[in-house]
């Protein structure tokens, strides 16, 4: 069957537009000579790409970026940029951000951190439950050795790095003592992706610890930038384009804590027992690594089940 050349080209129109809507919402400068779409001498189909407006101002945790400096405003400009045109990633993280936000906030508001560690969280996993080639797990991006520093257990059945309650309170142990370290909430974040060691000699050797003065390694210049990206596209994602209807939001999980303080021989028994699956236990503390968990003189833990059998589906 042979289809118009017309219709195709409607067609064609039709799939740009969908895919593109975004970006046309917020970056169309309102100039109505800037069509979205232009055909070509050839005949093809040619979208325009606008870029996005960076914000004027910003701050990280109450402290403003000097975004009268031309290097820093260009940096934050990249981040920007690169993090609104990965469309698919950051409406995921808007999905996730409803399930995660209000645990991550309640936990860094009982340590007294700044809520805009929370968009630090964001920056390090995407929300997830991720594994850096660096053996750096989960939501905060622990290593083995820096989570026990902090208090979390990580042995072959417990790895309390996907606890996500317990490793944000690790994670604002370690904020609150680079910030006494550093002075400042930015040079904490930052010292978060080289470490205070990194950091320190760094600060030491240039004279100062004002992460915008510094020369880094190039993905602690970036980080704290994208960290400030995520929290501007974030806050403000409406009005850049990102559109998510309420019954689009993943909510937080409906569930009820079991204390155990004996060993739990069989986790799939132990999860029947308790009206539920072994499936779910998992999903719902991925903490847990293996099919037991054998615990010591005085050792308690707790373990969340679906609040309802209603809310297993």
């Amino acid at each position: 069957m042979t289809i118009p050349t017309k219709t195709l080209l409607s067609f064609g129109f039709g799939i740009l537009l969908g895919a593109s809507i975004l970006t046309f919402v917020s970056f169309d400068k309102s100039d109505p000579g800037h069509d979205l779409i232009e055909k070509t001498s050839d005949g093809k189909l040619q979208y325009k790409w606008f870029a996005p407006d960076p914000p004027k101002s910003i701050t990280f945790a109450g402290e403003a970026a000097p975004l009268n400096r031309w290097e820093v405003k260009e940096r934050l400009d990249r981040e920007v940029l690169v993090n609104y045109y990965a469309h698919s990633s950051l409406l995921y993280i808007l999905k996730l951000s409803t399930r995660y936000f209000p645990l991550i906030e309640q936990r860094l508001k009982a340590n007294n951190i700044p809520d805009d560690f929370k968009y630090l969280c964001v920056a390090e996993s995407s929300l997830q439950h991720l594994t850096s080639r660096a053996g750096a797990e989960s939501f905060w991006q622990f290593l083995n050795a820096t989570g026990k520093q902090y208090g979390l257990i990580i042995n072959d059945e417990v790895d309390q790095r996907y606890d996500v309650a317990k490793a944000t309170d690790a994670a604002c142990k370690y904020f609150q003592a680079a910030y006494n370290k550093f002075g400042t909430w930015t040079a904490a974040a930052a010292s978060y992706n080289c470490g205070m060691g990194g950091y320190n000699s760094q600060a030491s050797f240039q004279g100062s610890t004002n992460y915008y003065d510094l020369l880094l390694p190039e993905e602690t210049n970036r980080y704290v930038f994208r960290i400030l990206a995520l929290k501007y596209l974030i806050s403000n994602a409406k009005k850049m384009g990102y559109i998510l209807e309420h019954n689009d939001e993943y909510q937080p999980f409906k569930t009820k804590d079991i204390e155990v303080t004996e060993s739990i021989a069989n986790l799939s028994e132990w999860a029947q027992e308790n009206g539920t699956s072994y499936k779910m236990v998992k999903i719902l503390n991925p903490w847990l690594k293996a099919r037991n968990l054998t615990l010591r003189a005085n050792d308690t833990f707790q373990i969340s089940v679906p609040l309802t059998a209603a809310a297993q589906y």
